[in-house]
């Protein structure tokens, strides 16, 4: 039994939930997310309360059911709030600015690199060694995130590297080099 499963998703004004056919669809003031149920699991909407249902106790429900609740609660949050990532870029000379819906990122090869903007995320460059995205759908905005981040990873000797904002990077130290064995 799922303890993640059986707890209710609270739906703030302005939020609708609605099941039918085995697809659950969320709208909300940011937009509308859409996510098939799979199995005999039901969505049941109760005031201001959105209940996830299993019909039978069987292993491949339980391992479902927690995980479809978490589902339908980022999407409640992302139509109503919404998600954002912030990732920081360290380096000498390295930079990145927005150009319509891409963002170009100077970051330490021999031409620049222009990540295209992906259907409903949004990027910004508030500085130019920070970049935003942000969206309704939680799953999308960390997938960009992530696909920026590999870019450039960071590295752990001098600290270069596209990195989360909020990502401690582990430092090590170099060669101490000059004591060779005589």
């Amino acid at each position: 039994m799922s303890r993640i499963g059986k707890m209710p998703v609270v739906i703030p004004a302005g939020v609708t939930v609605s099941f039918a056919d085995g697809v659950v669809t969320v709208k909300g003031a940011k937009g509308t997310l859409s996510q098939k149920i799979e199995g005999d699991i039901v969505v049941k909407v109760d005031g201001a309360h959105a209940l996830v249902e299993k019909a039978t106790d069987s292993p491949e429900l339980d391992a479902k059911h927690g995980l479809y609740r978490a589902l339908v609660h980022n999407m409640v949050v992302g139509v109503s709030q919404g998600y954002t990532k912030s990732l920081k870029v360290s380096g000498v000379g390295w930079k990145v600015a927005k150009q319509g819906k891409k963002i170009v990122l100077n970051v330490g090869f021999s031409h620049p690199v222009e990540f295209d903007e992906p259907e409903g995320i949004t990027l910004a460059c508030p500085s130019q060694n920070e970049i935003t995205v942000t969206g309704i759908d939680k799953m999308l905005v960390g997938q960009t995130a992530s696909d920026i981040r590999t870019i450039r990873p960071p590295e752990p000797y001098h600290g270069y590297g596209i990195a989360y904002s909020d990502e401690v990077i582990e430092r090590k130290e170099g060669k101490t080099g000059g004591k060779g064995k005589k």
